[in-house]
């Protein structure tokens, strides 16, 4: 029971694999059935792990154990089945083969039916040999061959036949016929030896994989699933998930690749990933729930997604995945339920900000609800009122109502201008209130009001950003400046100031036209003019680069 355990957990462990037969082999040979038993084992064994590179000692046991029984059939059995296979030994197996060949009769290791169909072959070929084929020459004398009805008789069964000859040339027939097996496999094994040398650690550690480690893994998987055998691609990845289990691409990898063949599979990949090895990797537990609810399995989704938060809580894009679920599965009530739980929870004004810019947007474009997207904008104003996100926001949502409020829109940007956001930024706005006048303005005394605002804005920056005329300080290096002595005080002279020396220039636009007209606004100087609903987007965390599989 325990090594069923074991092998279930780890079915690619050679060793165990081996540990299991011996004991079972010491344990239960007397019984009646033992051999059956024991070859049913061998061949869960190779089913498991006999496409592993490094699985020779399995394969060696196997053939020692028939040879041990005297069943030399199923020794050949099992070299044909070897000789297929690219292993790491795969010259000593072709010529420990050749050797069972070479050492026993043929219709010892060789069926009837294959026997009979060599035999006749080469006795044909020796029946119409040519003058100049030496090779060929007194063949029929050597092996006495008799009427056509001597050919069809079983082997060993004829009165007369030149045995040793014949038994060479079946021998030699025959291992001619596997030689492009072989040659064949030997092109398998060169193209997997140069990863399977650069693999170091092939067992699982906690300690990170060398890059060239992780680069060499990718490769090979990449060539392995071009070559397109799938219980070979299998076996790699799951010999790769043992060295790679704590790295989240390489089960992600593993998962998009089953999709192709398994559902279960994938499940049972993001589970192994999810439960037992990543349970804190957050985008592995994002890309499960999203093959869960491609497959129409809300429940399971929403289970994964309260694991990975309660495991890591305060992560944004799990909270906005939660959301997200529930709003594609038209539950909009668990959604504002979450919306709001999660503004009762936040822990800053940032995240609080976040979820309200999120949780207003919601309100009017899904629910459709204008006056709670207000409100909830205007909650969060009240606790941070220079928070220039929500402000946008607030504009973006009366731009969007339908029809358009000019005082609604006005009342935000002079609420805007008021608080205590920066300066540049209330130069923008202004702008921006200046572009909606035009656009939508019903008053001409507003337009020239909020222009000559907007010009005294621009004026003040402009005296911000000007740097005085005598006061240009010039570092010196660090090697030229005097030290001082902590002994005593150290007279240093002023440097002469140049008073002749002429003014810089204006910084900044030129002054305004004094009589209103529609002239230019001076944009360039402040950057172009912001977008009715350009809105600085919340910044997400950024995914790996290593791997672009999202979930999605």
């Amino acid at each position: 029971m325990v090594f069923e355990k074991g092998l279930r957990g780890i079915p690619l462990s050679v060793e165990l694999w081996l540990h299991y037969i011996n004991f079972f082999i010491t344990e239960f040979s007397s019984d009646n059935n033992s051999k059956d038993r024991i070859k049913k084992l061998y061949e869960r064994a190779l089913s498991a792990t006999g496409l592993e590179f490094r699985s020779d000692k399995l394969w060696d046991s196997y053939i020692a154990w028939e040879n041990m029984n005297g069943n030399l059939k199923a020794v050949t059995g099992i070299y044909e089945r070897l000789i297929r296979t690219p292993t790491q030994l795969y010259s000593h197996h072709w010529d420990n083969y050749k050797r069972h060949i070479n050492s026993h009769h043929p219709k010892e290791f060789l069926d009837i039916d294959t026997f009979l169909k060599l035999r006749s072959e080469i006795l044909n070929k020796s029946s119409n040999y040519h003058i100049d084929d030496e090779d060929e020459v007194g063949l029929d004398e050597a092996l006495q061959v008799g009427d056509s009805m001597e050919l069809d008789a079983p082997p060993g069964m004829l009165a007369t036949m030149g045995d040793e000859k014949e038994v060479k040339k079946v021998r030699v027939k025959y291992i001619e016929s596997r030689e492009t097996i072989f040659k064949q496999n030997e092109a398998e094994v060169s193209k997997r030896w140069t990863f399977e040398e650069n693999i170091r650690r092939p067992y699982f550690h906690v300690k990170p994989l060398e890059r060239g480690q992780l680069k060499n893994w990718r490769e090979y998987l990449d060539e392995e699933i071009s070559q397109g055998n799938h219980t070979r691609i299998v076996i790699l990845f799951e010999r790769c998930m043992i060295a790679c289990a704590l790295y989240e691409d390489f089960w992600m990898k593993y998962a998009k690749y089953l999709e192709q063949h398994s559902l279960d599979g994938v499940r049972s990949v993001y589970q192994r990933a999810c439960d037992i090895h990543l349970p804190k990797k957050p985008y592995i537990h994002l890309a499960w729930a999203a093959f869960e609810e491609r497959q129409d399995n809300y429940p399971l989704a929403r289970k994964i997604l309260m694991n990975i938060e309660n495991n890591v809580p305060g992560l944004a894009m799990v909270c906005m995945r939660r959301i997200s679920l529930e709003r594609r599965s038209k539950n909009h009530e668990a959604a504002e339920d979450l919306f709001q739980s999660y503004l009762e929870k936040a822990v800053s004004n940032k995240t609080k900000t976040f979820f309200s810019i999120k949780y207003a947007r919601y309100l009017q474009k899904v629910i459709g609800d204008t006056e709670r997207a207000r409100k909830v904008l205007n909650d969060a104003l009240q606790m941070d009122n220079a928070n220039e996100k929500v402000f946008l926001q607030l504009l973006d949502v009366e731009y969007q109502s339908q029809p358009i409020v000019e005082d609604r829109v006005m009342e935000t940007f002079s609420r805007l201008l008021k608080s205590d956001v920066s300066l540049d930024f209330k130069v923008k706005v202004s702008q921006r209130r200046m572009e909606f006048l035009e656009d939508f303005g019903t008053c001409i005394q507003k337009i020239s009001e909020a222009y000559d605002e907007h010009q005294k804005l621009v004026k003040e920056a402009n005296v911000k950003k000007k740097r005085p005329d005598k006061e240009i300080i010039v570092e010196e290096p660090p090697d030229k400046k005097v030290k001082i002595d902590v002994c005593g005080p150290v007279s240093i002279p002023p440097a002469p100031i140049d008073h002749n020396m002429p003014p810089l220039p204006p910084v900044g636009p030129p002054p305004p036209d004094p009589h209103y007209g529609y002239a230019p606004w001076p944009s360039a100087a402040y950057g172009a003019p912001m977008q009715p609903n350009a809105y600085p987007g919340y910044p997400y965390p950024a995914y790996p680069s290593s791997y672009n599989y999202y979930g999605y």
